[in-house]
């Protein structure tokens, strides 16, 4: 993979430098920080041991792993997505901006620009496209117009299919649905997982390199698994 920086779970990971975003256009940067979590399931299933890692604000670094690595619960972990499959971290700390987030409730989360785009793009296909988006507007400071329109300024495609069914879009266009609802949510780190899942090369390179953009345009700081 080219771009990110590729990282392993356990160690600090730390991506090369990026563009620098006009100021009045770039979301507040604020470093994550994974320092050396133990995770379980059912208080019982020991999944993740002595994890850390470093994302800088305003930077892309991967997380790379075979399955069943820990990859997918090690941004849960940072998401406060786990106890949505009975998880918890019993030991270590996650930080965003000098502040801890771990142990808050997602919705909380995700108020602090903290978003996850889940594996499989979840999409809500009986929906249209822009009645997908409006979903990430429930946390959106800003309400959802303005979303909106940077959505469709980096995806036009989807603001050309903003009246069709999710259902009926490509798989490369469900994706774009799903980085676009993370958007309207305002995102400050995105935490995307297997985002080239399933699509062609073809258009991995072209998600990836909206990703890059996000980054060197917006100040988005990305942490993606692979």
């Amino acid at each position: 993979m080219t771009g990110p920086e590729a990282a392993a779970p356990g160690p600090a990971a730390r991506a090369g430098p990026s563009a620098a975003a006009p100021a009045s256009e770039r979301p507040e940067r604020g470093t994550l920080l994974v320092n050396n979590i133990e995770v379980v399931y059912h208080d019982v299933i020991q999944v993740l041991k002595g994890v850390s890692l470093s994302v800088p604000g305003g930077r892309i670094v991967a997380l790379l792993g075979t399955n069943g690595a820990g990859k997918t619960t090690t941004l849960r972990a940072i998401s406060g997505l786990l106890g949505t499959e009975d998880g918890r971290i019993r030991d270590g700390a996650i930080t965003y901006a000098g502040a801890r987030i771990d142990g808050l409730p997602p919705e909380t989360i995700v108020r602090r620009g903290i978003v996850q785009v889940l594996e499989g793009r979840r999409v809500f296909k009986h929906l249209t496209v822009e009645e997908n988006l409006k979903v990430g507007a429930a946390a959106a400071p800003g309400g959802f117009e303005s979303g909106r329109e940077l959505v469709y300024a980096y995806f036009p495609l989807l603001g050309r299919h903003a009246r069709r069914l999710a259902g009926y879009l490509s798989g490369g266009e469900q994706q774009m649905i799903a980085i676009g609802r993370a958007l309207v949510a305002r995102a400050r780190l995105l935490l995307l997982d297997e985002p080239s899942l399933g699509l062609s090369p073809m258009l991995v390179a072209e998600i990836f390199g909206i990703v890059r953009r996000l980054r060197d345009e917006r100040g988005i700081t990305i942490l993606l698994v692979e």
